[in-house]
């Protein structure tokens, strides 16, 4: 919530970048630098610092600014587009991500490992992609995110598909890929579009209990709904980012590690200050 606490927080961590608020300050470098890629032993010197790297692809993630119209400040975009896809091929963001939600879980007092999750999707154009689908339900062409977070609303897992593919279908996949990075993961909150056989089956065989919160549309006006109102907050939360409010991107992986990005410096930023 914006309050006179909170402003007072981001005037503090204004002073402590270097340039713009997007900006590694020196206590989130110096947690997440041993995860860098170290200098090779052989070859030619480094020419450019990561850690610039990093901050311009903060800033191309919150402000949704092209490529080509990073300011001079940074590397050359072709640098940066460069380093951001080999640390997304070594998986740099998921970790630096999960590893940060471990700690912010501990600060709060839980075990790093969830055992409770929501899950959910949002539909969004995507006006680059290769392959899209049209989601008659939120009439939008685009992609769909299937998404799962704790109850705390901290990104556990995305999948991103077309439009098209139902949630259940969506969740299928992040059921699988739970059970291997969360292993601790026992129970799953729901809407009733995940109320379907095949989802249900899928969860009882790896061991998933799914709950599923039905609306209650007996009483007039709007009305938080338990549980899944936490997804729609991280959903909340992604679109702040400008890039995420649709998937600018080609291809699917650049689009996650776009999401994993944010997610992480929000933790990050959340953790350290």
């Amino acid at each position: 919530m914006w309050n006179e606490a909170t402003r007072g927080r981001m005037a503090r961590i204004e002073k402590k970048t270097k340039r713009y608020t997007t900006d590694l300050t020196d206590e989130e470098w110096s947690l997440i630098e041993p995860l860098v890629p170290r200098q090779s032993r052989t070859g030619r010197p480094r020419a450019v610092d990561l850690r610039e790297v990093l901050n311009a692809l903060r800033y191309l993630a919150r402000t949704g600014c092209g490529w080509r119209l990073l300011p001079k400040d940074f590397p050359p975009w072709q640098t940066v587009y460069w380093w951001f896809k080999r640390l997304l091929r070594r998986l740099l963001f998921q970790t630096i991500h999960d590893l940060v939600l471990m700690i912010d879980r501990e600060l709060a007092g839980r075990e790093a490992s969830p055992t409770a999750g929501v899950v959910d999707s949002q539909s969004v154009k995507a006006p680059a992609a290769k392959e899209r689908g049209y989601d008659a339900g939120k009439r939008v062409s685009g992609r769909k995110r299937h998404i799962a977070v704790d109850t705390d609303g901290r990104l556990l897992m995305v999948n991103l598909t077309t439009a098209d593919i139902s949630d259940s279908a969506g969740a299928r996949r992040i059921l699988e890929a739970m059970r291997k990075r969360w292993p601790w993961m026992k129970h799953l909150f729901a809407d009733s579009a995940y109320d379907r056989k095949k989802l249900l089956d899928k969860a009882t065989f790896l061991d998933f209990t799914v709950e599923v919160i039905r609306r209650t549309d007996t009483e007039p006006g709007f009305k938080v709904v338990p549980r899944r109102w936490v997804v729609e907050r991280t959903f909340a939360w992604m679109t702040r980012w400008r890039r995420l409010v649709r998937d600018y991107e080609t291809s699917i992986d650049v689009s996650k590690g776009m999401i994993q990005l944010a997610m992480a410096s929000l933790l990050l930023r959340r953790v350290c200050h």
